[in-house]
């Protein structure tokens, strides 16, 4: 690139710069080359034809520069340094309460990395920025056309290095500010901003801190350019050379690689390459047109910089990203938190914003119909022609750059104001402030900035004042002093996208959530009451709510009373709602369809056809859509899907999820259909087997927890009717049992209360070797664990429970405290962390069996050791029967006949050749399967005796029958001796 052309305007400059150089350095080295070349820099952007006006991203003193320069210049185009892609947006910036941001959103990706998804771009935009003037005046202009330049949001990504760092990257200044509830309203978007202007060689900024005698860097740019470039004396051609200067130093001290290096040249390359192809199609003069960007990049030194630069970029197509476009609100915290900015820095900016307009009385632009402002009829009057400009600018850097800094009077009114505005305010938050703190603190600012070499208290000497004289030792209250100040100096104001400014989704929510009569664009919690009974069109609000529930992010819509579960819908609901506060996360809903019934069944779609779905995950999402939309359609297509991602598992990490989801589905059918979906049945079936098939190696697997085995298990025994009904076999699971072979005590625990569900293994035995743990002292350490199986085996086989009961009361009573001690509390918290949710089932088995009563717990003997209990009507000893025995059934036909009728045995008491008489012989001679039944109900063993196997000499079958079952007998005559 060839050097600019010879100049003589800031010939004296050049000629200083090179006297000092020759004195701090001894001759001509690297810092003569620098200190020309900021000279060189601003040279070249102040002879270009295409007037640049460079400018700071939320600088009072650059807004009203911009304010003042289009009254005097009047453009009829202004090229601006922002994405081209969202040039369609600016004019819905009428119908919202600034701050906000021009939001570029892509949820799908196609060409970039899936694991960058969601993609977003964010412009924040305030009344005190130089870029809202700009579009201020276009839009309200006739004949202004308003053209954006900057590379669009696909470009800002196919730039971008995730290893490096790009554009719009926070630093540690803005750390701070991250820890307001307010600082995450862009989420994790890249911030693209007009003016990006901050030292990127550390050692240079800390230099400049350190001598500045400030904190950060926004206190140090409102010191030393601010107030110098922002009190009106300073003219255009002064601001303009000042902030090429500026953007020149920081621009040849930075780094000289690098992606973000790379970056910024690209984008003036993007610029002037747009510039000049508008140029050329419209025929506009340069000199008719202002471009705005940053004084960073307008002391650029790349070829194609200027209306006459070489045109050799090539600008690269888009990717086949779709992008959505948007506004959506932000807040001063926000802006500070994204771009690196300290705590309360743009709130000060916006309020010296306010006092800079009344002190230079300039008349900025605003909107017309903008939030906060007064409507007017009237428009801009476009002067006749626009200010000449010689081809040699006059040098305004060295009479600006000499002059003595100017003195600024102390305001006694306004810094007194603040003093007195602090106590007060620090007062309401708990602090115990007095007037004697008010002098402190006014005395203190004065003090401070003397010792800064201050006429005037700046806010931050103010803040810093504060903090000594009232903050102390503690914080009483949510907020410090040094929050305090921000929140008086203008408080962290937060933007609102307006009714017409918002996409088809939220305006429809809004019109749907109409009946409530609730202001749902006002920030803050508002409550709503719904009684569905008496007002049946609250039904689809309260169907809006439970979608936006599940949409949106945790507090916009909470509800406080109702529920909704499959098969239940609650008649009076109460909701604490916070959507305007949530307003981004409800525009991005957006993005992604014109309704939230669609966005819903995408998100469902998206969670259960994704690479990292599950059965569990699937099954989520089949509830879902059943609970939310209703839709019998897409629960079959997701339930039928589920049916593959479960034939694909090899682990059973999802078992507990499978099986309460399962079970709440087939509850709900149950009872709201008719018939089984065809889906369910065959997932039944299938899962079945699959778990069949898994259950000796989850048995084996050190992976897989107790619980996910007593979750398959569960899902074995409890489905095991409708699954065995639909053709599979039980000798599957028995065989599976049978190949299980567990080391670990809970799950070998766990295993044998699978053998007891399945018979082979008897409750006796299991007690058996209950007691064998405890009589061992190698294995006794491990019996918390052993328990925690036997707790999870409550799952599969609830009525363990008495046993588990008895297990741990045997080892409370058997083992001496030396032992019990030391394992009790791995006892505990293995059951609270392993079977939390199992152990009310344990509590109230409990209750059953141990007394209510202190003072019945001396005489209360344990079930499981109090002796047998002999049957009313039996003589220890004697094998007769008792006296009514006999007789018993004879003296009660009809409950006879009500049991047999029960118990499904027909026929007649007497039957024709058999024996009939008092003694009931007859009866129980011609229905022995009743008999039988009856006598297995009751718990009596044995064979009942016929008129054939009768022994010669018995007296009738009735006296061998209640001889041989004497239990059953007297049950009976107990039983039915009040009929």
């Amino acid at each position: 690139m060839s050097g600019p052309q010879e100049s003589t305007s800031f010939a004296a400059l050049r000629g200083q710069l090179q006297e000092a150089a020759a004195v701090f350095a001894g001759g001509q080295d690297a810092l003569e080359g620098i200190l020309l070349g900021l000279v060189d820099d601003v040279d070249r952007a102040v002879r270009e034809p295409l007037e640049i006006f460079p400018v700071c991203h939320h600088s009072p003193a650059s807004a009203t520069a911009m304010a003042r320069r289009l009254r005097d210049k009047q453009p009829k185009v202004v090229y601006l340094e922002l994405c081209e892609d969202m040039a369609p947006l600016l004019t819905e910036l009428r119908n919202c309460r600034l701050p906000v941001a021009v939001q570029a959103f892509a949820g799908d990706v196609d060409g970039f990395p899936v694991e960058w998804a969601p993609l977003s771009v964010v412009a924040p935009i305030t009344e005190a920025s130089a870029e809202y003037q700009a579009i201020a005046y276009a839009l309200d202009t006739p004949g202004v056309e308003l053209v954006l330049v900057d590379r669009s949001a696909d470009h800002v990504f196919q730039w971008d290095s995730r290893g490096e760092a790009v554009a719009g990257e926070a630093g540690t200044e803005g750390a701070a500010a991250s820890e307001e509830p307010e600082a995450g309203l862009h989420g994790e978007a890249v911030g693209v901003e007009i003016g990006d202007l901050r030292p990127r060689f550390a050692e240079l900024e800390e230099h400049l801190l350190r001598h500045g005698k400030v904190r950060h860097w926004s206190e140090w740019w409102h010191q030393y350019v601010e107030v110098p470039l922002g009190d009106g004396a300073a003219g255009h051609d002064t601001y303009r050379q000042v902030m090429f200067l500026i953007g020149s130093l920081f621009r040849r001290l930075a780094p000289g690689d690098g992606a973000r290096v790379r970056v910024d040249e690209d984008r003036e390359r993007y610029m002037w390459t747009r510039m000049r192809e508008h140029l050329g199609a419209t025929g506009t003069d340069p000199a008719d047109a202002l471009y705005v960007c940053g004084a960073f990049h307008a002391a650029s030194r790349v070829a194609e910089f200027g209306v006459h630069g070489s045109d050799t970029f090539a600008i690269s197509p888009r990717s086949a990203t779709i992008w959505q476009y948007g506004l959506i609100p932000s807040s001063h915290a926000s802006i500070e938190a994204q771009f690196g900015l300290a705590a309360g820095s743009v709130s000060i900016a916006a309020t010296e914003w306010a006092k800079s307009l009344k002190r230079t009385r300039v008349k900025p632009y605003r909107l017309q119909g903008q939030a906060g402002t007064k409507k007017s009829g009237r428009k801009q009057a476009v002067a006749a022609a626009p200010v000449p400009r010689s081809a040699d600018a006059e040098d305004k850097l060295s009479g600006f750059l000499g002059r003595p800094p100017v003195l600024d009077g102390l305001d006694e009114a306004e810094l007194l104001g603040w003093s007195v505005d602090i106590v007060r305010a620090a007062r309401r938050s708990g602090y115990l402030a007095s007037t004697a703190d008010a002098i402190a603190v006014f005395e203190t600012s004065i003090l401070l900035a003397g010792m800064r070499d201050r006429a005037k208290p700046t806010p931050y000497d103010f803040q810093d004042a504060a903090v000594t004289c009232i903050e102390k030792d503690v914080v009483p209250g949510r907020r410090d002093v040094r929050r305090l100040v921000e929140i008086m100096m203008g408080g962290d104001r937060i933007g609102r996208v307006g009714y017409e400014a918002l996409p088809p989704l939220a305006r429809d929510v809004h019109d749907r959530l109409a009946p409530l009569g609730l202001k749902l664009q006002q920030r803050g919690v508002q409550r709503a009451l719904l009684d569905m009974a008496s007002r049946p069109e609250l039904t689809a609000c309260s169907d809006v709510l439970w979608m936006l529930r599940r949409l949106m992010p945790h507090g916009a819509a909470r509800p406080i009373m109702g529920e909704r579960r499959l098969g239940e819908r609650s008649i009076q609901e109460s909701w604490d709602l916070a959507i305007g506060t949530h307003q981004r996360a409800l525009i991005e809903l957006g993005y992604e369809g014109v309704s939230i019934e669609q966005v819903l069944e995408q998100r469902l779609r998206r969670d259960a056809y994704g690479p990292r779905a599950t059965t569990a995950t699937v099954l989520a999402a089949v509830e879902d859509a059943t609970l939310y939309l209703r839709s019998r359609r897409l629960a079959d297509e997701l339930g039928t899907h589920a049916l593959k991602v479960l034939a694909t598992e090899r682990s059973v990490d999802g078992a507990p999820e499978v099986l309460r989801r399962v079970r709440a589905l087939l509850a709900y059918y149950r009872t709201s259909e008719p018939v089984l979906p065809a889906w369910i049945e065959s997932f039944v079936k299938a899962g079945y087997a699959h778990y069949c098939t898994l259950l000796p190696t989850a048995f084996r697997d050190e992976d897989a927890t107790v619980g996910q085995v007593a979750a398959m298990l569960g899902f074995l025994f409890s489905m095991e009717g409708l699954a065995l009904s639909l053709g599979c076999d039980r000798a599957q699971l028995e065989l599976a049992v049978a190949q299980s072979h567990p080391e670990e005590p809970s799950k070998t625990a766990l295993l044998w209360a699978a053998q007891v569900q399945l018979g082979t293994l008897s409750r006796a035995e299991l007690r058996a070797r209950c007691a064998r743990l405890l009589d061992d002292p190698l294995v006794v350490s491990a019996y918390p664990r052993y328990l925690s199986g036997f707790v999870h085996a409550l799952e599969p086989v609830p009525g363990l429970a008495d046993v588990v009961v008895e297990a741990v009361s045997n080892a409370f009573a058997r083992l001496p405290d030396a032992v019990l001690l030391p394992w009790l509390p791995l006892l505990i918290t293995t059951l609270r962390s392993g079977a939390a949710d199992l152990a009310p089932l344990l509590i109230r088995e409990a209750g059953r069996i141990f007394p209510g009563r202190l003072a019945a717990l001396d005489a209360w003997v344990p079930p499981w050791r109090a002796p047998e209990v002999l049957p009313a009507g039996r003589r220890p000893g004697s094998g007769e029967p008792g006296p009514r025995g006999a007789a018993l059934l004879p003296a009660h036909p009809a409950a006879c006949d009500a049991v047999a009728e029960l118990l499904g045995c027909d026929g007649e008491w007497a039957r024709p050749g058999l024996p009939a008489g008092p003694s009931g012989a007859g009866l129980l001679a011609a229905h022995p399967a009743t008999c039988d039944a009856v006598a297995g109900l009751l718990g009596c063993d044995g064979v009942w005796a016929t008129a054939d196997a009768r022994p010669s000499g018995a007296a009738s079958p009735g006296a061998v029958l209640t001889d041989r079952h004497p239990a059953a007998a007297a049950a009976w005559e107990s039983l039915l001796a009040g009929a």
